[in-house]
Order: structure tokens, then C-alpha cells, then sequence
């Protein structure tokens, strides 16, 4: 595991010494990383949502869609049985 060292000002030292406390996280890295992680996910979020956006056109999913994709499992169960 890589080391990172961050200078911060008294006041966001006592906040993050808070949210260890309130929160139940062992130390101040660990509360460091669970933001870190949380931040990553939403990055990666974004980046999916960007990528279904540029992907092509798209299709309503509404009743009518998902109604159609019940018709086809009902199609698909009948002949399977």
C-alpha cells in the first residue's frame, strides 16, 4: 500500500478528527479513504453515464418496452416447456 502525506489546516484536522470519532472509523486514513473510495465510485459513474450517452440512440423504456420484454420471456418459457 502506497503512503500519501497531505497537509491541512487545524481546522479540517479537527473536522476529520470529528468524523473518526462520530463515525466509528479506526483512524483518520481509514475515514481518507472511504471518501477517496466514494469519490472514485462517482467518477466512474459519471464516466458510464457519459459513455451510455454517446453510445447511439436511444429507446423509451416505458410500460410498452418492458410489457415486450415480459411477452418474449412468456414466448421463451412456453417453448421451453
Amino acid at each position: 500500500m502506497a503512503t500519501m502525506n497531505i497537509s491541512l489546516p487545524d481546522d479540517l484536522k479537527e473536522f476529520i478528527d470529528q468524523q473518526v470519532a462520530e463515525n466509528s472509523f479506526m483512524t483518520s486514513s481509514e475515514y481518507i479513504r472511504s471518501l477517496v473510495r466514494k469519490e472514485h465510485a462517482v467518477a466512474k459513474l459519471r464516466a458510464m453515464v457519459l459513455e451510455g450517452m454517446s453510445s447511439g440512440p436511444t429507446i423509451p423504456m416505458d410500460e410498452t418496452y418492458f410489457e415486450s420484454k415480459r411477452e418474449r420471456l412468456r414466448q421463451a418459457v412456453k417453448k421451453a416447456g
